[in-house]
């Protein structure tokens, strides 16, 4: 399964992607824009999610639209969830340790064209896909 060190090698495979420390965790933005992140569950998660509160790390991770979010959520709710926090916030929760690098790399992927400059993603877009 995936590891903080597939989500840095990944993230910075993206074009003009940079990593950056906030608050003592990792953040992965193109153009100052945040796409993916690591994303501990608060304490507020932990109260809303009770019992099916997971463990292991998070990554939070950019959707295009709530309409994607939706999708994702229902595609495979054992590796994606959200929290009350997020709700009407186009992004999702990934239980890192559950997702496999490829369809990890599809999830940086799909964040980083919902944050880059449009033509940047195009280009992006155009070469590589």
């Amino acid at each position: 399964m995936a590891s903080w060190d597939d989500v840095r090698r990944l993230a910075l495979e993206m074009p003009e992607a940079t990593e950056v420390t906030s608050r003592e965790r990792a953040q992965w933005r193109v153009k100052d824009k945040l796409f993916v992140w690591e994303r501990p569950l608060r304490k507020s998660d932990l109260e809303a999610l009770g019992d099916e509160a997971p463990d292991g790390p998070i990554l939070g991770a950019r959707v295009e639209h709530l309409v994607a979010k939706e999708a994702m959520l229902a595609d495979d709710p054992s590796v994606f969830f959200t929290t009350p926090h997020f709700e009407g916030y186009p992004a999702v929760l990934v239980q890192l340790e559950k997702i496999g690098v490829d369809d990890l790399r599809e999830v940086i992927v799909e964040a980083w064209l919902a944050r880059a400059p449009k033509k940047l993603a195009q280009a992006y877009v155009d070469e590589a896909l």
